[in-house]
């Protein structure tokens, strides 16, 4: 059973607290933290996108730079920078956005989704998984795989991310699911997306596991946005390889090996940095003063500070 993890406190007051499970390893492998059920699949959500950019290198994607191979695995905010990206490379495959099968969108970031509003509107390439369906149509090309039905399970490249995500998590075969983006999604236990995050930091220089851990993490606000958790994180730690997924999940690992996973229950976002900062204390990260600002989210009551968003005391 899943255990709680962080709470919010307001004027005193324990107000609300978010339950989940979390699993911590050592350099080696071994759980040095298991809270809830972290051998039981879930369903990873965007955590799985290195895990389906390393497919498309294993079939033939060649990205021009790391700023192309980053908005591949990113779940991204839909900021002018993000939308340059998905365009040059849906462009270098004479694709267009209509060619896109994620759904229609409007940015996620506040000052580019009211530009949007007042613009051209919702359309898939503000959509924050663009990046990956682009270099998805990118692989279909370079391997002449049909490029309608790429969301299909029975699709050539869909088969390729089955086999590629059941050779990284070692997770045996399951019933699928469909994501937010249209695509199959593999359930994998919490203890196995671990260790398949810390495969991605520990791989030699130059395979595509190490191209991918080293690119998301020259270019965090490519995979994410303004104030995003994951640039957060990547910006306060160097070394440090992380990705969210929807719904409260988050997978990171340090260049040793140490990794982590968890999934909160309820997915509320407003949980996920105080615990992931709680779980790198816990790792035993260099810590300084910005690892504690990102640590307890402020509560307010008006526009004073009255509480606390925080992983809850002794936990980890």
């Amino acid at each position: 059973m899943s255990v709680e993890l962080v709470e919010v406190v307001r004027s005193g007051f324990r107000e609300c607290v978010h339950r989940g499970s979390v699993v911590v390893l050592d350099a080696d492998g071994t759980p040095t933290v298991e809270l809830g059920e972290v051998h039981g699949p879930i369903f990873p959500r965007s955590t799985n996108k290195p895990m389906q950019a390393l497919t498309l290198l294993r079939n033939g994607f060649d990205p021009v730079d790391d700023d192309e191979l980053a908005i591949t695995t990113a779940s991204h905010f839909g900021e002018p920078d993000h939308i340059a990206l998905v365009t040059r490379l849906l462009d270098r495959f004479g694709h267009t956005p209509a060619d896109l099968a994620c759904p229609p969108d409007l940015p996620f970031e506040e000052n580019a989704r009211a530009a949007a509003i007042t613009g051209a509107g919702r359309s898939p390439l503000y959509m924050n998984c663009s990046g990956k369906h682009a270099a998805m149509l990118a692989t279909c090309a370079i391997n002449d795989w049909p490029r309608t039905g790429y969301l299909d399970l029975e699709h050539p490249l869909q088969q390729a991310v089955l086999a590629t995500i059941a050779d990284v998590t070692g997770e045996p075969e399951t019933d699928l699911g469909i994501d937010g983006c249209g695509l199959p999604i593999v359930p994998v236990s919490l203890i196995n997306l671990a260790r398949a995050f810390a495969a991605f930091t520990t791989a030699e220089p130059g395979t595509a596991e190490r191209r991918i851990a080293d690119a998301v993490r020259s270019n965090p606000r490519v995979i994410s946005g303004t104030n995003g958790p994951d640039l957060q994180a990547m910006s306060a730690t160097p070394g440090l390889f992380c990705k969210i997924g929807a719904d409260g999940v988050h997978a990171g690992a340090l260049p040793d090996g140490r990794a982590f996973a968890y999934k909160i229950d309820d997915g509320h976002d407003r949980a996920r940095m105080p615990l992931t900062l709680a779980i790198l204390r816990k790792i035993g990260i260099d810590w300084t003063d910005e690892h504690t600002d990102l640590a307890a989210t402020a509560v307010l009551g008006g526009d004073a500070r009255v509480g606390v968003i925080r992983a809850i005391p002794g936990v980890l």
